[in-house]
């Protein structure tokens, strides 16, 4: 059972949580990180979602809500390392981009990495495949409905770190 922490609208704790699945009370939110990985060669990792989840079979960066206790950053390193089996360095994140979505707040993380696609291990009920893409690649897959439509904008925030 996930349990989040409850912001109000502004991002502040209010001191109250959560458990995943139930509807999220009018005017709270819980937090949420996209986790953007770029190896050296300029292509991003992505991750095929399992074909029983939201959005089956379409491709995403790693994500997910960030539980009780967690911070952001905390909550972008877990997810990773649960989905892909890759730990990631907490002093190499950059945080691109905060906003308020519907019903969350959603941190947009950045990390470098050059972990082969046969290191990863991928969490079986989550994730089907991994690839690295580059950005004409990823621009393809965008126009053929390939990608979980929340994350359409990887180039356009990169571009903020460079």
């Amino acid at each position: 059972m996930e349990i989040w922490d409850l912001y109000d609208q502004d991002r502040n704790k209010i001191g109250k949580t959560h458990v995943r699945g139930v509807p999220v009370p009018e005017g709270c939110y819980h937090l949420v990180v996209h986790v953007w990985v770029q190896n050296d060669r300029g292509e991003i990792l992505l991750s095929k979602r399992h074909p029983n989840k939201p959005y089956g079979n379409l491709w995403e960066c790693t994500g997910g809500s960030v539980l009780s206790g967690e911070t952001s950053l905390e909550g972008a390193l877990r997810e990773t390392e649960e989905e892909l089996g890759l730990v990631l360095q907490q002093k190499n994140g950059k945080i691109l981009r905060r906003e308020l979505r519907g019903n969350h707040h959603l941190d947009v993380w950045y990390f470098r990495a050059n972990e082969s696609i046969k290191n990863l291990t991928l969490q079986p009920e989550e994730v089907v495949d991994a690839k690295w893409v580059n950005r004409d690649t990823y621009e393809e897959m965008l126009a053929n409905n390939e990608l979980v439509p929340s994350i359409d904008r990887f180039f356009d925030l990169v571009s903020l770190i460079k």
